[in-house]
This record gives C-alpha cells, sequence and structure tokens, in this order.
C-alpha cells in the first residue's frame, strides 16, 4: 500500500524554463509528470507532440503519464511509446475500436488508460473496465488548463469506484481538472488515486509545497503496478 499518486500536469508550467521545471518535479514529491497532448481537433487548443516528450524523457526520473486529447490516437500510439510514455491514456470519445486501441497501448509496453470527458457516464466503460490500468476522469472540458472544476465529476468518481470494486478490476482512477488543495480530500474520499495538478501547482509561490500537500492529503490506496 502507498499513498494516492500526484502527478503535475506540465501543460501549465514556464516553457521558457522548461528544464528547471522537470528538475523541480523530479525533486519533489510527486509521483508522475502529466504530459497533455493537443492536436486542435479533438479539442480547439494544440499543445506539443513526440518530439517535447522525447525531451523531457531525457530529464525526467519519473513516469511519463501521456494523455492523448486527439483524434485518431491509434495512428500515433507507437510513436508516443517510442518517445518515452509509460502510461498513454486516449479518449472514450475520440476511439472508434475502443477496445483495439487499448490493446495497442498494452502490446507498446505502456500503461493502457481512457479518459472520459464531463458529460461521457462511466457506465460506458463497463465492457472493457477490466482491460484497462487507469481511467481518467475529466473534472473540467478538456483543452485548457485553469478551468473551473465541475463538481458533478465527485459522482462519477463514486459510480466508477464502485464498478472497479464490483467487477474485481485493477484500474486506478485519475482526476484531471481544476483540482487543488480545496477539492483534493473529496476527490479521494470519493475513490480517487491519481490527482493531477496543473495551475495549483505551477502557478502557485512555492510549487514544492504545493506538490507536498497534495501528497499529504487523504488515504491510503493499492500501489500502481
Amino acid at each position: 500500500m502507498k499513498k494516492h499518486l500526484v502527478a503535475p500536469s506540465l501543460l501549465a508550467a514556464d516553457f521558457l524554463h522548461l528544464a528547471a521545471e522537470i528538475k523541480l518535479v523530479n525533486e519533489s514529491s510527486a509521483d508522475w509528470f502529466h504530459l497533455d497532448v493537443m492536436d486542435g481537433r479533438f479539442v480547439p487548443n494544440i499543445s506539443y507532440g513526440m518530439d517535447i516528450i522525447a525531451a523531457i524523457k531525457t530529464q525526467a526520473t519519473k513516469p511519463l503519464d501521456v494523455h492523448l486529447m486527439i483524434e485518431e490516437p491509434e495512428k500515433y500510439i507507437t510513436a508516443f511509446r517510442k518517445a518515452g510514455a509509460d502510461v498513454i491514456t486516449v479518449h472514450y470519445e475520440a476511439c472508434r475500436h475502443l477496445h483495439r486501441v487499448v490493446q495497442e497501448i498494452k502490446e507498446s509496453g505502456a500503461q493502457a488508460g481512457v479518459a472520459l470527458n464531463p458529460h461521457t457516464p462511466v457506465a460506458l466503460l463497463e465492457d472493457i473496465i477490466e482491460d484497462l490500468d487507469l481511467v481518467l476522469i475529466m473534472s473540467v472540458n478538456p483543452g485548457f488548463g485553469g478551468q473551473k472544476f465541475i463538481y458533478q465529476s465527485i459522482p462519477k468518481i463514486k459510480q466508477l469506484h464502485e464498478m472497479i470494486t464490483v467487477r474485481n478490476a485493477t484500474a486506478l482512477i485519475e482526476v484531471d481538472g481544476g483540482v487543488g488543495q480545496q477539492n483534493a480530500q473529496q476527490l479521494l474520499l470519493a475513490g480517487a488515486q491519481v490527482l493531477v495538478a496543473g495551475s495549483s501547482v505551477f502557478k502557485s509561490d512555492d510549487p514544492n509545497l504545493a506538490i507536498q500537500r497534495l501528497k499529504d492529503t487523504g488515504h491510503e490506496v493499492h500501489k500502481f503496478v
């Protein structure tokens, strides 16, 4: 058993000083780097791609949690794995053949996750939950950092936690969007096990302290294997 995981989102980092931001996360109590890939099609924003992730991999000492907010993610699984992704999460809404994409991720050697937009019911994962290593609940509409947290995400997390428990599945529940000290306890009590934090870390006066406070919140959860 170990405490829940904290995954600072580099989307909120200072890209003029990216090496320093990576070093900060390396030396903090954070567990993963969360990397948001946006294509300007699935979401109305464009972030970065494989080359940036490969560069981050050369400096990062912690796993890279890559969240693909892109259309046709199946075309890029191998490339993101080669770039250094340890966890690859695709959106339910972007995958016509979700099971096939999940299997492609697993065959690449990465852990497989599926993300759900705020309007997407968790019940849609019933037929695939046992194949997943992670489910990402979006608690804002994907595409931009700094948005207001959608509190309807909390009952969704509870419902997902119940589904995972009843099915004896092992998927971790990750939450992304508007996560900070103000709601971390509620999220963990609902069943979340991985907290993605962007603005609440990198825009704070003391990012290291912000990460540590998120780590100190909550309860014990199962270790990610």
